[in-house]
């Protein structure tokens, strides 16, 4: 029988993406298992929501951990950390993520190149060394482990596409299992991510590229597509706009959009029984 991680490994597939969808609580993930999804992520941005923080540094290592071990409990899929930048600079500090993110139950994890105390994108070389120790850690496990490598200073504007493909190179040289740079400039750029390397690629789908379908995404040769934030990030919106016509407006008209509680409590009760 496989272990979480050897079926999540199987999911990836150039050519033929799955979607990663992104929860950001317990009833996110029970809804997304029951509507179909193949392999839940974490969010950083989601979860710091639901603690009232702001993304991007102000989640600790174990309040991450934590919320991920919550999200596996919640789902027979397999379940892939956004764990930040791992949670520390040095490469020993990602290993101790990724092992501790094994620990949790995840089925993989990605790691970014971004320094959270500046929001600069660590040196070439630094860069390298953190990846490579992240790997080494994920192949040291008992089971099979999916390892990201991602590539954010394009969408950090920290480093331009000929930055982020020789990051991607040597990040697979390194042994990443699959490599990401979010929110290229153009879609020719994110084809020269792709043919870069032979290992899957994971896109983002939010901003312009949430407006390219699955079928495109497989003629390009994608093999995964995350979700990031974005349904949290929807959740928020239709949170905000709501409550902006109740208190200002005296309007309660938004509230007649809401889902039907029993559709809701009948998904709930379908992921309980999965």
């Amino acid at each position: 029988m496989l272990d979480i991680g050897a079926t999540f490994r199987n999911l990836h597939r150039k050519g033929d993406p799955f979607v990663l969808a992104n929860a950001y609580d317990l009833g996110s993930t029970k809804v997304l298992t029951a509507l179909g999804a193949q392999a839940i992520g974490t969010t950083s941005n989601g979860h710091a929501f639901t603690l009232g923080l702001p993304d991007m540094g102000h989640i600790t290592r174990d309040q991450a951990l934590a919320h991920a071990q919550e999200i596996v409990a919640a789902t027979h899929l397999p379940v892939s950390g956004d764990l930040e930048n791992g949670y520390g600079d040095a490469p020993e500090a990602v290993a101790e993520t990724v092992r501790l993110a094994a620990e949790a139950g995840l089925a993989g994890c990605s790691i970014e190149d971004t320094n959270m105390a500046d929001m600069a994108s660590y040196d070439f070389d630094l860069a390298v060394e953190r990846i490579k120790a992240g790997v080494a850690a994920a192949r040291a496990l008992p089971g099979d482990f999916v390892f990201v490598a991602r590539a954010d200073g394009i969408m950090n504007g920290a480093y331009d596409i000929e930055e982020a493909l020789r990051r991607l190179r040597a990040f697979d040289i390194a042994g990443a299992d699959c490599l990401y740079a979010p929110m290229p400039a153009t879609l020719g750029d994110l084809q020269k991510i792709i043919d870069a390397t032979d290992k899957p690629v994971n896109v983002l789908a939010v901003g312009p590229y949430a407006r390219i379908s699955r079928a495109d995404y497989a003629a390009m040769g994608v093999a995964r597509i995350s979700l990031g934030s974005g349904l949290a990030r929807v959740t928020h919106a239709a949170l905000i706009n709501a409550a902006r016509h109740i208190l200002d407006e005296g309007d309660f008209s938004d509230i007649l959009n809401a889902a039907p509680g029993k559709d809701t409590e009948a998904l709930l009760l379908s992921a309980n029984q999965s």
